[in-house]
């Protein structure tokens, strides 16, 4: 492996456009199982906020040149769970501040129980074409166990909901690997999932969060652990059915539709620019890292203070924390390629030789030949004239494959 220091490091420029994360933090009820930023039982501090989130989309306009914004989304918390109006002035903004592509993707995520035949056309008016309805499970028990508030029939409902009012891009969400959970509950729930005629699935295997209600269920013994090894088979099992079904997996946890995937996420699995507003929101500008306070109270009363317009870029000095950013990171040549390496081998795709040159100007071979040789040779990476990519063994043990790209130089 060459020093990697010595490698030219080139990270994607904002001025050929990014991708917008927008954090809508509120809950009606936080799930058992979410460890996210998100906050229930704060509705009155939705008007500031919204304030607060459009003051800071405006700024970053400015602060940027109204660059150009090739995918929105909409993601928390629950954005479905904001007053129509305000997910209309929201995308107002955006669209007012920012050069939005035409055919650009704009995704909302909702719970099926927030989402009304009004409502939809609503989100449809402010230009919303995607959305991503977190389902989780087809199961009434399990949908309990979750905390969710919604039910399989009313999942359902939702689903068609969104149909009538127009939407052709609509992905589900759905968890598997539960305390409880047998293999012909999830073949039965991906028989659903496939039958409601979803045109994207996004599949998660659970993740015990210390800290969350479910975390303590199981540590007590109230739940029993979730079973590796049958959560290895139900993604298997998801595998072949949502193959032989039309679907095609694109990225370790995501199946689509021929033309629906996820544009948004694709920009983060390439490590591509992305801006992030809103409480605790991520974003990756020109080789730093940077995020916003979590709190929305904190949040708001930094965007407040921030009504001064600067001209000076705090994308190309941020020495200090600007407004709301809680904390900057630079991004290293090293940091750089491992990134690019663990987030682009999560698609089916995997790395491009092509882009990896392009970005790095050294090839994939030059800096992991060795890592990549002992890869191939445990059956975990395919090496194509196109690329390296992952296995259909390399996908169940994804973490082990990323950590050979680490580097600590």
């Amino acid at each position: 492996m060459p020093k990697l220091a010595q490698i030219k490091h080139n990270p994607p420029s904002h001025e050929n456009g990014i991708g917008l994360y927008v954090h809508i933090p509120f809950c009606q009820t936080k799930c058992s199982y979410c460890d996210f930023n998100t906050y229930e039982r704060i509705e009155g501090h939705i008007p500031d906020y919204v304030t607060a989130l459009t003051n800071e989309i405006e700024a970053w306009s400015d602060l940027l040149s109204q660059p150009v914004v090739h995918t929105v989304f909409l993601g928390g918390g629950t954005p479905s769970y904001l007053p129509v109006d305000k997910i209309k002035h929201i995308l107002s903004t955006i669209h007012s501040s920012y050069q939005v592509y035409e055919s650009a993707e704009i995704t909302l995520e909702c719970n099926p129980g927030d989402i009304t035949l009004e409502g939809a056309y609503g989100w449809s008016e402010a230009r919303v074409n995607r959305v991503s309805m977190g389902v989780q499970s087809f199961n009434d028990d399990l949908l309990g166990l979750l905390g969710r508030r919604h039910t399989a029939t009313e999942a359902k409902q939702a689903f068609h909901t969104l149909r009538k009012a127009g939407f052709k891009n609509v992905s589900i969400d759905l968890i598997y690997g539960l305390p409880y959970q047998s293999a012909s509950q999830w073949s039965d729930t991906l028989n659903e999932a496939v039958d409601l005629g979803s045109d994207h699935i996004s599949l998660y295997s659970l993740q015990i969060e210390e800290g969350t209600p479910l975390a303590v269920d199981v540590n007590k013994g109230r739940y029993p652990t979730p079973d590796d090894d049958l959560a290895a088979e139900m993604y298997e099992e998801a595998q072949r059915k949502l193959t032989t079904n039309g679907f095609t997996q694109y990225e370790i946890s995501n199946w689509a539709k021929p033309g629906m995937e996820s544009q948004h996420n694709i920009i983060y699995w390439l490590n591509e620019p992305y801006l992030g507003v809103g409480a605790g929101a991520h974003s990756w500008l020109d080789g730093q890292r940077f995020f916003n306070l979590k709190s929305p109270t904190r949040y708001v009363t930094a965007m407040d203070k921030h009504r001064k317009r600067t001209n000076q870029s705090p994308v190309a000095t941020m020495q200090t924390p600007f407004g709301p950013v809680e904390q900057v990171d630079v991004t290293t040549t090293a940091i750089d390629i491992s990134e690019t390496m663990m987030m682009g081998m999560r698609l089916n795709s995997g790395v491009s030789h092509k882009r990896f040159e392009k970005r790095f100007g050294t090839t994939l071979n030059e800096v992991f030949s060795k890592e990549m040789d002992r890869l191939a040779t445990m059956d975990l990476i395919e090496i194509t004239d196109e690329g390296v990519r992952l296995s259909d063994k390399g996908r169940l043990l994804g973490n082990e494959v990323f950590a050979e790209f680490i580097s600590d130089q």
